[in-house]
């Protein structure tokens, strides 16, 4: 079965180099919660454990963790990393959202 999320091969290597930098068996979460702008918003936590329901991608020397809650938020959603004139940010596009907020940290459905 493939993974609900895609993760990019360039917020691989940038979740790779953070996390190489954390304490030894760190992991990145990525989860949704309510609040920002547009109703629900993107949280990124360096976190040493996961939970037995968790979505786990292993790549490339990075583990990025998903809540079972959370998923049913971003189903078919990529993780990205940009960089570009405005500088340097993780972006997701997730087809659930019906409008995201400029800074693309929070979104609404």
């Amino acid at each position: 079965m493939s993974n609900p999320i895609t993760v990019t091969d360039s917020a691989i290597k940038r979740i790779a180099t953070i996390l190489s930098k954390e304490k030894e068996g760190s992991m990145l979460r990525i989860s949704v919660s309510g609040g920002g702008c547009s109703g629900f918003q993107y949280n990124y936590d360096i976190v040493t454990s996961s939970e037995e329901d968790d979505l786990v991608i292993n790549k490339d020397g990075a583990t990025i963790l998903f809540d079972q809650l959370s998923l049913q938020y971003m189903e078919g959603a990529e993780v990205d990393f940009v960089s570009d004139l405005m500088g340097q940010s993780f972006q997701i596009k997730n087809p659930i959202a019906s409008a995201s907020c400029g800074c693309g940290t929070s979104f609404s459905i």
